[in-house]
């Protein structure tokens, strides 16, 4: 049967009704669930739609309609929980209400919270798919901020160059630092492992204690899972390119971990620095570093080998102003403390670290051990871009920490004592020279800011707390380490 023109012209227009039915009903969800992770790559941040918030919280596609305020991607270890903990306290400075999280898809979470005055609420992204991710979405114009877990790297610096220079001070952030405590019961004798030891180890390669001096039997490795952010600083830092052993339990949680292996004498595990708990966490060294035992004082200071920082990266010309604000409070002490409370290291020193430094090594040089003498190390190092005396961005920031520090009644009239370390590239006594330069140059800072420090001295390539046969331990090992007297 042949359909006639007027038969034609009614089945087109009930298909396009249903065409506009199913996009007025089902458009925010499909919008949110396509393109780019969240599906905001073409959304202004900072642009609400029409649309009203919906009270599920089953997913971020059936919550709310307006577009993200603010688009935060990258790092899981950081967006997992610390983001969204920032968040939420960021949106409560601003004044928001009825602050709350909406999941969305798998590693992705919506932030919303209701501003005095508008009608929509405000939304702030989260997608937590990689450090790597961080850098791809700012050059794709999905992300306002990048979370990572590492530095950016030199071919992830070019590709954003449209951006600004993203190792410049307003671009490159330390949100905190992250440490991981490798753990045993506290019946085994071991005290301290090598970085090597610890990979062989979780690896299988020693799958008996005896081959490390301790009572011969096999070795039971514990490990969080494959989606735990400490997992990822473990893999980051210890195992690398080699695979976790097959044998290996694992485990959701840091607690219940901790827990088994201070149990089970023939046991080996690693935990997030706050969850050592009844098992004893061991010190860790590398190719000849001093061995540091994991506290918060020591991932501070980055002297121990198990601890990395966090970074935020901003295109420094970004035209949102919510970026300037959330970076800001992020690194503020109050969101500094948001940091200590979801069990990373945070980095503000008004609040007295509860452990004390670490005691020096058998073997210091004596005019470090006679000016360290009845003096307190402050749980700061500054540390220097590669190849130069000039700060690095942390401790361009730190400058102002410490000078906040120096201010508290408890510090007023103390004297600063700076002390320059090097790697073990070139002479002794260049090494000296150098990492004397190094002590000036943050001594110079500081008298910039009519604060005249006591000593700025340089002891070389003594006291190394990372290999010099990387570029990354020679970095660690260029220092200056600030006590009080």
């Amino acid at each position: 049967m042949k359909m006639t023109g007027l038969g034609k012209l009614l089945l087109f227009l009930i298909g396009l009704a249903l065409v506009a039915t199913a996009i007025f009903r089902f458009g925010p969800s499909l919008w949110r669930s396509s393109g780019s992770r969240f599906g905001s790559s073409d959304a202004p941040a900072g642009s609400t739609s029409a649309g009203s918030t919906s009270t599920g919280s089953a997913s971020a596609a059936a919550g709310s309609r307006a577009l993200p305020r603010l688009r935060l991607h990258g790092s899981n270890t950081i967006g997992r929980d610390l983001a969204p903990a920032l968040v939420e306290k960021f949106l409560n400075r601003q004044g928001a209400t009825d602050i709350r999280r909406v999941p969305g898809a798998e590693d992705e979470v919506a932030v919303e919270g209701r501003l005095p005055g508008e009608s929509e609420p405000v939304v702030v992204e989260i997608a937590a798919h990689g450090s790597g991710t961080a850098y791809e979405d700012l050059a794709a114009g999905t992300a306002d901020i990048g979370m990572s877990s590492r530095r950016i790297k030199p071919d992830e610096k070019v590709r954003l160059a449209a951006l600004g220079d993203m190792t410049s001070q307003a671009a490159e952030h330390v949100l905190g630092l992250d440490g991981v405590a490798v753990v045993v019961s506290r019946a085994n004798p071991l005290e301290s492992l090598t970085l090597d030891q610890i990979r062989d180890l979780f690896s299988g390669r020693i799958a008996d204690w005896g081959l490390l001096g301790g009572p011969a039997g096999p070795v039971q490795i514990y490990s969080r899972d494959d989606r735990s952010g400490t997992f990822d600083t473990f893999k980051s830092l210890v195992l690398r390119d080699a695979s976790l052993a097959s044998s290996a339990k694992r485990y959701e949680d840091n607690r219940k971990l901790s827990s088994d292996v201070a149990a089970d004498p023939r046991g080996i595990g690693f935990v997030g620095l706050a969850y050592v708990g009844d098992a004893k966490a061991l010190k860790v060294s590398e190719a000849g570093s001093v061995p540091y035992r994991p506290t918060v004082f020591t991932v501070r200071t980055e002297d121990y080998r198990l601890s990395r920082r966090l970074y935020l990266y901003v295109s420094p010309a970004s035209p949102n102003p919510w970026v300037a604000k959330f970076v800001q409070f992020a690194l503020s002490d109050e969101g500094q403390a948001v940091v200590d409370a979801v069990g990373f290291v945070g980095q503000s020193l008004l609040d007295p670290v509860n452990e004390a430094a670490p005691a020096l090594p058998t073997e210091v040089p004596a005019e470090y051990a006679r000016l360290t003498r009845a003096a307190t190390r402050l749980p700061l190092v500054f540390r220097f871009e590669t190849g130069s005396d000039r700060l690095d961005n942390k401790s361009l920031r730190d400058i102002g920490r410490l000078l906040e520090s120096l201010s508290q009644p408890a510090n007023r009239g103390r004297r600063v004592l700076l002390f320059g370390f090097a790697d073990s590239l070139g002479s002794p006594e260049a090494n000296r020279r150098l990492s004397g330069a190094r002590a000036t140059a943050v001594a110079g800072e500081l008298r910039s800011e009519g604060v005249d420090p006591e000593a700025a001295t340089g002891f070389g390539s003594a006291l190394p707390v990372a290999s010099n046969e990387t570029e990354e331990g020679k970095g660690r090992n260029r220092r200056v380490e600030v006590w009080l007297k």
